[in-house]
Order: structure tokens, then sequence, then C-alpha cells
């Protein structure tokens, strides 16, 4: 039953969105715009609190933004650790001991909207250029993303490229590719017309100089020359595995680790033993 009522409700806003294009176009478009860009989840719940407590750093600023960093101080070098949409930091609570124990100085921070970091929304380029303030402050050597982080880091490294030649090696854990394909499954959800979704890309071609096609992983891949991990599993059913193939295809220096049955977050040690020593060699 909640599932029925929560479709009837996406198909209403959908139908909202299709007859308000006709009338305030710009407007609507921005509204859908940021419907999609609002996550449901992420902020700290009670469980998490403890844990992100003991580790908070640095407030930044960005873009109106108030981003919350953690760090666990270490003599090795920095690693800036990037979650996925609708969690936070502590994502990497099991992570940590493991680069503890190799004595890696850990760096992580809350996207927009999620964890600790404020704001309601969030989006590839205002996740990136968070992320570049953090690079900024903390100067990491690595950087590993998950799902949205990761998409976020190559999006990263493309824009500033300059700006990071130190950034010495990525991973990236079942990160998706493609805007285009969040967009056409956006489009099915809430039954957007092809109209809408013409004045949703004008939009987004507007606020950020792109269109949807061109804002693409393996796109920005392309013009990538620092080393990369990309570790995705096959039967993953969040983001598709075919995504860190294509961004593989075109990424001189990358490789692709492919695993079965692990899931989308990939959590296992065998995954974390992976990462570190790509991160060491």
């Amino acid at each position: 039953m909640n599932k029925l009522i929560g479709k009837i409700a996406t198909r209403i806003i959908g139908l909202y969105f299709n007859l308000g294009s006709f009338f305030i176009p710009r407007k609507i478009a921005k509204k859908a715009f940021i419907l999609f860009c609002t996550p449901r989840k992420g902020k700290v719940i009670k469980g998490q609190k403890g844990f992100l407590e003991d580790a908070k750093d640095l407030i930044l600023e960005e873009d109106s933004i108030s981003i919350q960093t953690y760090r666990w101080k270490g003599s090795g070098p920095t690693v800036l650790l990037m979650h996925g949409w609708e969690s936070n930091t502590f994502r990497w609570r099991n992570f940590i001991p493991r680069l503890q124990k190799e004595s890696y100085n850990i760096i992580a921070m809350d996207a927009p909207g999620h964890g600790n970091t404020s704001g309601n929304l969030l989006n590839l380029p205002l996740y990136s250029s968070c992320a570049q303030k953090v690079i900024n402050t903390y100067h990491p050597t690595h950087i590993i993303g998950h799902s949205l982080g990761g998409m976020a880091v190559i999006y990263n490294l493309y824009k500033y490229k300059t700006d990071n030649a130190s950034i010495e090696k990525v991973v990236t854990l079942g990160s998706p590719s493609e805007l285009s394909d969040f967009m056409k499954q956006y489009k099915n959800i809430l039954g957007l017309s092809s109209r809408m979704m013409r004045l949703q890309e004008n939009y987004f071609k507007e606020t950020f100089g792109l269109k949807f096609a061109d804002f693409s992983s393996s796109k920005f891949a392309k013009h990538i020359s620092t080393k990369g991990l990309l570790i995705h599993d096959e039967l993953d059913v969040v983001a598709p595995y075919w995504s860190s193939e294509q961004v593989h295809a075109n990424w001189k220096g990358s490789k692709l680790v492919t695993t079965k049955g692990l899931g989308h977050s990939l959590h296992q040690d065998k995954v974390r033993d992976q990462i570190v020593y790509f991160l060491k060699s």
C-alpha cells in the first residue's frame, strides 16, 4: 500500500511539472531540478553521533555551504574520503581503522546537505567545488570516493586539473558515470514529458555550462592522468557495472577490479586490502 501511495504521489508531482512547463517554464524547470538534487536522508542520526563528534575538525566555507571535515591524524600520506548520495562520513567507520594501521593521515568530509554539512541540496558541481575547498586546505595525495563521491572526484580532477597536480592516486567504489542515465530514471519515475526534460536540460546548461550527456565521467576521464583504481561489483543494482568499464576504457593509468556479489557498498575486508595495496604500491 505504501509503495502504491508513493507511486501515485510521484505521478502527481510529475503532472504538476508537466502542466507548469506550459505556463512558467523556467521556474518549473528550476523546481524540478531542485527536487532532483534534494536528498531524503543522509543527515547524522543518533547512532552515528559519537563516532563523528570525536573526529570533527575544521568547518570550511564554500558557496554559502559550511563544510564539516573530520580528521584522524597520522604520520603518513594524507587521504581524503568522500561518501555517496544520502550517506555521510560514518560510512567509512570500518575502513578508517584499516587506514590507521598504515599510519595514513585521514581526512573526510560530509557533502552538502549530508552529515553535519549545511544545505539541503547536492549536485556534482557543488560537491566538486566543496571538495576542492577541502583539497586546498588539507592537500591530500590520495582520494577515495564511494558512488556519487567517486563521480564527484572524477569531475573534480577534470575541472581543477591544474590545481590538483599533487594528487597521486584516486580510488572510486561503485561509482556511476553518466548524468543522462540519472535524468532518464528521473523522467520515468515522475512521468515527465519530453518538453519538461528539454526545459530541465536548458536550465542545467544555463547553470553549469554543460548538457546532460556532456556531464559524463567516461568523458572527463579522457583528461585525467592521475593513477586510478576503480572497484565495481558486476551485480551492482544501484550503479551499473558498465559505468566503471567505460571510465576505465578512457582513463589512462587506471585499473579496474571486478567483484561479484559484494554489493554496491563494498564494505568487505578484501576490498579494503586492495585499496591499501594500491595506495602503497
